[in-house]
Formats: structure tokens, sequence, C-alpha cells
């Protein structure tokens, strides 16, 4: 019998009538068979029973760990024996990379690589010891190999997370000169073996005059001496221990610490302040020389390349920055280094429009000569998007980096965009509703665009409960209008034809600041661009948005409520193979098609006979919104059509100072508005940019929401008493209703707030009712005794009771009243 056949009897003894009688048959017949034979690999083990015959033996597991070791190390010889080292002297023969216009011609191409290798000798030792100190301080004595740095990378990529960068200069050198940027298993082991043979066949003092040579600093320079010449025009020979303690900095990423960005500025002075300290440390200089270095070492300011004048030098980044961010591979040191084919969404004959459009602007309006005050350092910044698409399509960057212009305006933070973003305040309460009117199951109520809000100038703010939103003075807060006059209750409509920021901050009170902010993302709006929601201004653009972005984001508005990530490459091939991820996204639904349609024939009416009616002459359905910031420190229109959405800026910006001017008498006017330089540069390029397109109507909206009047508003078939007040209109503001002309809306004559400035009020403790209620029951307005201005006649901050509360940006305009300024228009 088999061992298998005597383990059945023995299973069977016992059982059955002759089971004794089988079980002595099979043990007779085992007994004239003799014991077993023993496989090769005893598994399952023999003469074992239950568990334990599936559980290896101490000489099993010996075995299998020495078979396996013995194969690990035999596969690592064979790497080891068979890679090879790539020949260095093609990282000199680098191919160029080409961008391409959106109809597949080329657009330019860059990637002649400033690279000069010196020797060693010809590099200072400040660089070499300030690199050393940053990058690797054990260079000199290491293995060349940090098996923790390769483990954390490998590990980090298994599981889909960042990737790191090799930790010891050989390695950076190995993967500088002989390998691609990309982050990989394949090429972590191949950047394995490579540094291996290198640090074997190699000594320390050509792997650093390799790395030196080799490594990319930022402005196009690969190695140290083009470094030196690019940064601070001089050999790398001559570089002091200051400037090579800035030229390290770059190392750890030129984007983030080139310090002629203002943007990296503090954090390139933090981490030069550390490396000096490192070296130091690894007593490369003394104290002494360290305490020489007290002030920053400022690089000149960058070369222009005559293949990026004009508008080239910021498609070319726009490009990029979409790259970089969208696959984390791809560094801008692997554009630099040549070999990619990006195949971008700008459309030439657009590009060309746009730019035209602000140079013939800035020509018949700018006189820097006349006016050197107020006309220079005057920026714009521009660009356009397709709606339910994101296509880039035109950008204006800036004047060229020709003419020592560098950034690139269209990606530009730090812009206030005023009142541009009301629309996002008004759809959200058309999508979401407000919190001071319930519906019947209990929800906020969900209103239109015939809601009234008071738009008395010097208004206070009240929250959804009614009390009033205190300043930071521990005051009431009042908003400020751009116009002082005293309009009583408007239509939100209206409120943004003429652009009345009293509704609006009132709106972003009633249904909650960071509902607006949450559609404003949902309609493309990055997080990062949004100032405080915690500040009572937020509704009336206090945040700093790309002109990018916020084009994009109208163009969801024009895509009935389809937002669309904005894109400008639609392909990218690196070495003739393409990458994947780029192109246009799939849309989203961020708003109800009648919400989004309501608003655009809001803001229809905003470009027909509001703010924007400088736009009436492109003969076409335009809907938009003009834009204008504290103390007239920025202007914008941002408007669309259905087939193209474009957004337009412009501010003053000493390059010096890096802080905004006001446009307070920029090209001779006594301040600038949206509805000015702005629009009259949407208007011209529209009209070119559409010339072989038809006109589209937008679609007629579907009723949304209902009429929910704020507190305090009178009866629509109450008898009202027309303002006999003239208002007050700033010079060259297109759009305000003038003297004489009628009046938007309902007046309430004489309004006050109980507790604040009604004579014998107390101060009120009731929430808000509903809208629509008597006018005297309200805690927030009561038309009895007259108001003409902040308590006690001040004319500070809101007359003492106006500085908006503390969180994100809390503008102050001159003259009191809280608020933006110039957010009016």
């Amino acid at each position: 019998m088999t061992r298998a056949e005597m383990r059945k009897a023995a299973a069977k003894g016992g059982r059955g009538k002759g089971a004794n009688r089988g079980a002595a048959a099979g043990a007779a017949a085992a007994a004239a068979a003799g014991p077993g034979k023993k496989l090769l690999i005893d598994y399952p083990r023999f003469g074992k029973t239950g568990v334990r015959r599936w559980l290896p033996s101490w000489k099993q597991w010996l075995s299998g760990f020495v078979l396996a070791f013995g194969c690990f190390v035999g596969l690592v010889f064979y790497l080891y024996q068979t890679t090879q080292v790539p020949d260095m002297n093609a990282l000199v023969n680098r191919q160029n990379t080409i961008y391409y216009w959106a109809d597949g011609s080329e657009m330019t191409r860059k990637g002649e690589a400033n690279r000069q290798i010196v020797e060693l000798k010809d590099i200072s030792p400040n660089i070499q010891n300030a690199v050393i100190a940053a990058e690797n301080q054990s260079f000199r004595t290491d293995s060349g190999i940090d098996p923790k740095g390769m483990v954390r990378a490998v590990y980090n990529m298994a599981k889909g997370g960042e990737t790191q960068g090799a930790s010891t200069i050989t390695q950076q050198y190995v993967k500088n000169a002989y390998l691609s940027q990309e982050q990989t298993l394949d090429r972590k082991l191949r950047e394995f073996f490579i540094t291996l043979k290198v640090n074997q066949k190699q000594d320390k003092e050509t792997i650093l005059k390799g790395y030196l040579n080799t490594s990319w600093f930022g402005r196009g320079a690969n190695g140290a001496q083009a470094a030196a010449q690019a940064y601070y025009g001089i050999d790398a020979s001559k570089v002091d221990i200051c400037q090579s303690a800035m030229l390290a900095n770059l190392l750890k990423g030129a984007a983030y610490y080139d310090p002629t960005n203002p943007a990296n500025k503090e954090r390139a002075e933090g981490r030069w302040a550390w490396i000096l300290e490192q070296m130091v440390k690894t007593k490369a200089i003394t104290p002494e020389e360290r305490a020489k270095c007290t002030t920053f070492p400022m690089p000149i300011p960058q070369k222009a390349s005559s293949k990026m004048n004009g508008q080239i030098s910021y498609l070319v980044d726009t490009a990029n920055r979409y790259i970089t961010s969208t696959d984390k591979t791809m560094t801008q040191q692997v554009i630099d280094k040549g070999g990619l084919k990006i195949y971008t969404t700008f459309e030439k004959d657009k590009v060309e429009a746009l730019k035209k459009a602000v140079d013939d602007v800035k020509a018949a309006n700018l006189d820097p000569v006349k006016r050197p005050d107020n006309d220079t350092f005057v920026q714009f910044a521009a660009a356009s998007v397709k709606p339910n698409d994101g296509a880039l399509v035109a950008i204006y960057g800036g004047d060229g980096v020709e003419n020592g212009h560098f950034d690139n305006n269209a990606e530009v933070t730090g812009v206030q965009v005023g009142s541009t973003f009301k629309p996002f305040v008004l759809a959200t309460a058309m999508q979401q509703g407000v919190l001071t009117s319930k519906d019947a199951d209990g929800k906020p109520k969900r209103i239109n665009a015939d809601s009234r809000y008071l738009s008395d100038d010097m208004s206070v703010i009240r929250k959804v409960d009614g009390s009033p939103v205190i300043g930071d003075d521990g005051k009431p807060y009042r908003q400020k209008n751009e116009d002082t006059g005293k309009r009583g209750y408007v239509s939100l409509r209206q409120a943004m034809q003429y652009s009345y920021n009293v509704p609006f901050v009132q709106l972003g009170q009633d249904v909650g600041n960071d509902n607006v902010a949450n559609i404003a993302m949902q309609m493309g709006i990055k997080k990062e661009g949004l100032a405080g929601t915690n500040t009572a201004t937020f509704p009336i653009g206090t945040s700093t948005i790309s002109p990018i972005r916020m084009a994009n984001a109208y163009g969801t508005f024009a895509a009935s409520g389809k937002a669309a990530e904005p894109y400008s490459v639609t392909k990218v091939e690196v070495d003739g193979a393409e990458r994947t991820g780029f192109g246009k996204k799939d849309t989203k639904v961020a708003l109800e098609p009648a919400v989004a349609d309501n608003v655009t024939d809001v803001l229809v009416n905003v470009a027909k006979n509001g703010t924007g009616k400088a736009t009436n002459t492109l003969g076409r359905p335009v809907a938009g919104k003009t834009g204008t910031t504290d103390k007239n420190r920025s202007a914008w229109w941002v408007g669309y059509t259905p087939q193209l959405s474009t957004s337009v800026a412009m501010w003053r910006e000493d390059p010096s100072k890096h802080q905004r001017e006001s446009l307070n008498g920029t090209a001779g006017q006594e301040s600038i508005h949206g509805g000015a330089l702005p629009t009259d540069i949407f208007t011209r390029y529209m009209k070119a940019a559409l010339a072989n397109e038809k006109v589209v109507d937008f679609p007629t909206p579907t009723p949304v929401g209902t009429e929910v009047d704020s507190s305090g508003a009178p009866s629509t078939n109450m008898p009202t008493t027309p303002s006999t007040e003239a208002p007050t209109v700033p010079a060259q503001q297109p759009g305000q209703p003038q003297p004489g002309q009628p009046q938007p809306g309902q007046t309430t004559p004489g309004a006050c707030v109980p507790g604040v400035d009604c004579p014998g009020q107390p101060t009120p403790t009731q929430t808000r009712p509903n809208p629509g209620g008597s006018p005297c029951n309200l805690p927030v307005v009561c038309p009895s005794q007259s108001s003409s201005g902040p308590p006690n006649g001040g004319t500070g901050n809101g007359g003492g009771g106006g500085k908006p509360p503390t969180g994100g940006t809390t503008p102050t305009p001159p003259g009191g009243g809280g608020g933006l300024q110039g957010s009016g228009q």
C-alpha cells in the first residue's frame, strides 16, 4: 500500500461491519510492503499529522533562505555586469523642446542649453563647499549610495505618493548625466547600478566636477559656469562665499528659490542663511567669514532670449506650468533638458488680436512722458477661454521679456478682483438659498434677481440673526458704496447693474460666505486664490484670483453651469513617446442650468445698460461684470459670449517695490474703473476674435427661485417717494445712473438702524423675520428718522462703526465707510 492508501485505511478503521478485519488486512499488507518512500523534498512532511505536516522544518526554512539569497546575489551580479554606463557626451547633444500653436504650426523652440563644461579648478571652491554643505555633507567619505533614501523613494512610488530625489551627490550626478528624470522603479534600479559603477571607477573629484557641470540651476543654465554667468554675470571661478550659497540654493529647485520672483524671496533668503550655517558646521568657512555675508546677494536681471519675445515667453510659461502641475514627473528641469514636443491650445490669431487690443488702448490713453507719476508702471493682463471646453486660446502676459517684463501677468495672484466676484454671490443665493428665509421643507429659500436689498451708502450690515456685524473697532460695521446716494431698496438685478456694494455684502451674510466660496470653487476658482470668508467684504472681491481662472469661471455661466478645467496643452511627446493625462477633461455640473442662465441674464443687463455698456459696440450679446478695488488699485472686466469668455485686468505696480499703486490719475482720469480701459480692451479683442463667428444668443432663462426681499423692504404695492437727492457719481464712471435720469429701485427716505442711530430705540434682540413683512417691525431698518451718514457725524471708517471684522483682507477706504472703496464698479 502507498502512504496515501495506508492513511485512508487507517481513517476507515473501526467504521462499519468488518472494519477490524479491514484494518488488520491493511496492516498486514503494509508490513509485507515495508515503509513508504520519502519524496526528494519532504513536503508535506512524512510521518507528521495535522498542521505539523504543512509547517516546514528548520532545515527547509534555512534551505529556502539560502536559495533565495543566492538567487538575489546572482541577479544583482548579473544586472551589475550587464549595466552599461552611457556616453556622457550624448548629454551635450540634447534636442530642443518645440512648442506648437493650436493649428499644429511651430510656435517656438527652446533647449539649446546654456551649458559650459569647465574643469573643477575653474569652479570656485566656495561653490564646491556650498554645494556639498547643502546637498551631501558626507560626500567625500560615503559610498555614493543612500540605501534609506532609495528604499524610501521606491516605497513612495509603490504607494503612488510623492517621489523623492536622490540623496547623494553621486546619485544626483548619475541622474543628471545618464538618466531621464522619470520617477519609475526601472529608472531607480538603473540609477543604483550605474551609481555603483561610477563610484567604483571615478574618484570624488571627477564625480564632483561632473555634478557641477550637469546640474540645473534655472534660467536655462546647466552647470556652475553657466549659472554664475546667468545670475551674476561672472565666471564660476570668481563667485564669492555669499553668492555661492545663493547658487547652491537653486539646486533645491530654481522655480522655488530664484529670489528674483517676489514670491520666492523670503524662502530663498531663509535657505541661503541655512546653507551658510552648514558651511560653518562643515568647517568650509569660518564664523568670521560667515559674518561678512550680511546682505543677501540679489542676482542680476534675467537676460531675454530673442526666441521668447512678445507674448511667446508667457505662452511658454503657461504651458510649462500646466505640464508640471498635471504630471509631477515632468519638472521644469525635464522640459529644459529638451527632447519634448508640446502641442498647445493657443490660437495665433487670437493671441495677436489680444496683444493689439492692449497695445492700441495703451497708445490711446497712456502718456508716461506727460504723466510720469500716473502713467508709468501700468500693468495689463488678460485671458480668453472656450466655455464648456476649458481650452485657453489666448493670454496677455505683459510688455514682453525684451522690455524687461518677465512675470506672466495672466497667472498673476495678488490683484484683488473687486466686484467681478459678485456674480458668484448671486449664483449661490439662487442655487442654495438665503438662510434668512425657509421654504416649506425647512431649507433655505432660493431667491431670484428681483429680490430687493437695501442699497444705501454706509448701511449697517446684519448677520442672519439680525444682530449687526461688528467691526474691528467694536462698532457695527457700515458698508460703503462707490455712489454715496441713498437709493433705498433695489432689486439684485439693479444692484448688479450699478454695482452697489451694500446689497451684495448683506447677501453674503444671508447666504453664508463659506457657501459662496464653495460655489466659486465648484466653478473653477482655486482655494488658494480666495480671501478669508470671515471678512464682511468677502463678497465684493477681496480675493486675488488669476485672470485665467476668472475667465474660466465665467465660462461656467456661459456653458449653462458646466464647469471645465482650464488647459493649455493638448499633447506632450517625450523623445517621440506621448505622455498621457493632457488635454480636455470631462466637464462637471457646478450650477443648475437655470441658475447659470439667470445669472447670465443679469450680467447681460450689466453689459447692455450698466457699468459695462461700452461693450454695446461689439454688436452681439455680451454678459459680464466690471470690478474696481480698494483705493482704485486695480480695475477689471470679465465678460463672455456663448463662444468665448475673456477677462481683462489692469493695475499699477512699481517693479522695484513690488507693491500696488493707485490708478487714480492714470490716463488723465480721476479714477479708473472696470468699465473704462479693461472693457475697451475686451471689446476690441472680441471684435477681432469673433469676426468669423456667427452671432449666437444666450439661452432664455427659465424661472428660478422666488422674490425674497431683505428685511425692511417696503411692500411692492406701497407708494414710494422718489429720492430728491442727486447721486454722487465719480468722474468717468460708465454705466452709473446720472443726475436727472430715472433712478433704479425704491427709496426709503430717512432710514435708520435701531440700536445704532434711531433715537430712543433699544438695541434689537429678536431675529430677522421673514422678508416681506411690515417695514417697521424689523431689527434691520426702520423708515422713521433720517440718517445722512455715520453716527455722530463722523467721517472715519464707518463714522466710528465701520471697520470690517478681522479675517482675510480688510480694506479700509479713504474717507471712511468700511468695505472696498473701489469695488463698486
